[in-house]
């Protein structure tokens, strides 16, 4: 139980105590934020595994960060030579002044550090894996699993991206009202990119991942908390992902097999997540801007509607082509398939299918596999079988082996 309790506060607070702790001595130090951090975490992991779980355990983790981080400032001289004189005085007389560990700084500390992880000079794949270690308190192994890939690599992509931090004086600042706008499309790519992994893991044999989900619609919630950031595209993704979250519960077997759309227990579908989607997309409604997240939210908000009508598939449909014009994309043209068969039919959907050609997608194969089903059971079980083939995870593979024997 304390270890249970341990690590959801470390993965709540990690962040948290991170990014006051570089608002207050500058991004430069983010390394040392982060040792500071781990080594609080480390010194609770042993005190509390003596005396137990204190009564407030996130003030005792507040106490100890501020008593390491102005030992190591003033051991390594960066205290003094960094702060304004008259602050250090301040802090001096009263230690508690010099971290601030309000509900208010840490929320401005976080949309902060936020924008400084996804600034443009820094390269996609390293802003994600610094936005899962640095806004969501993520373990270098989870990283390393999210990317498929190790510690050491992850170690030093993450060390090239703190450097970028340095190099490119980078400050942990909102940027310019002017660029806000500009800026904003790279922090919801990132969101987007987070929740995405998280909705369809490729990681740990798991389909779905909802820590990163939660994780990524947290952060989107903080930027409506923010004038200048709470736009109509910030709430049009934050409605996505709410429509999406509603079925978790429904994607998956108790064997977390992947369950497919039409499969799906409605009962199952979380409707007051299904109730706030429908209220972001309503505000994201506001102006005239439409994004690729406007569509992508509308065309979740059809599935969130389980009953089959023309009229459903037909907008899908409609939504799925505006789409592919305002943002191409592989996926987006393979799900736009599915669309085009519950309105024209297999032989229809399965022309167009073929014309993708997407052979390393299992994925695809898959789809192939459902509209040959209709059409030819010979090929059908063949495209499974590459679908089986492709598949990353040992729980798509049996999710697609019983396709394989249902034929």
């Amino acid at each position: 139980m304390e270890h249970e309790s341990l690590k959801h506060l470390f993965q709540q607070e990690f962040s948290r105590m991170v990014a006051v702790i570089s608002r207050r001595f500058g991004l430069q130090h983010i390394e040392i934020a982060e040792d500071i951090v781990s080594e609080t975490f480390l010194q609770a992991s042993e005190s509390w595994g003596i005396k137990g779980i204190p009564e407030n355990p996130t003030a005792w983790l507040y106490a100890v960060a501020k008593q390491k981080t102005l030992y190591h400032f003033r051991r390594s001289r960066i205290f003094e030579e960094k702060v304004i004189p008259a602050i250090t005085s301040e802090v001096e007389r009263n230690e508690e002044t010099a971290l601030d560990f309000s509900t208010q700084n840490i929320r401005d500390s976080q949309l902060q550090m936020l924008f400084a992880i996804c600034n443009p000079a820094i390269a996609s794949e390293a802003q994600i894996g610094l936005a899962l270690r640095i806004l969501c308190g993520f373990g270098i192994d989870e990283i390393a699993d999210a990317f498929l890939s190790n510690k050491e690599t992850i170690n030093k992509r993450l060390f090239r991206a703190r450097e970028k931090l340095r190099t490119e004086n980078i400050s942990m600042e909102l940027p310019p009202e002017s660029e806000i706008a500009g800026r904003l499309d790279n922090v919801l790519h990132i969101i987007y990119l987070l929740f995405s992994e998280g909705y369809y893991s490729k990681t740990q044999d798991q389909i779905l991942r909802k820590d990163l989900c939660i994780e990524a619609l947290r952060l989107g919630l903080m930027l409506t908390e923010y004038e200048k950031t709470n736009l109509p595209r910030t709430n049009a993704l934050i409605a996505l992902m709410c429509f999406h979250a509603s079925r978790f519960d429904a994607r998956l077997t108790n064997g977390d097999a992947l369950v497919l759309y039409e499969q799906q227990n409605e009962a199952l579908w979380d409707p007051t997540l299904i109730k706030q989607g429908m209220h972001f997309l309503d505000v994201s409604a506001q102006g005239d801007e439409v994004s690729s997240y406007h569509l992508e939210a509308r065309i979740a908000c059809w599935h969130c509607m389980k009953k089959d009508t023309p009229e459903k598939w037909q907008d899908i449909l409609q939504l799925y082509d505006e789409l592919l014009r305002v943002n191409y994309s592989p996926s987006v043209a393979l799900n736009r398939i599915f669309a085009l068969y519950k309105v024209k039919g297999p032989q229809a959907a399965l022309t167009e299918a073929l014309a993708l050609r997407m052979e390393d997608n299992h994925f695809y194969f898959l789809l192939l596999g459902e509209l040959y089903r209709h059409l030819d059971k010979t090929k059908a079980r063949s495209s499974f079988q590459t679908a089986h083939n492709l598949a990353r995870t040992q729980t798509e593979k049996q999710g697609i082996q019983e396709k394989i024997h249902s034929l």
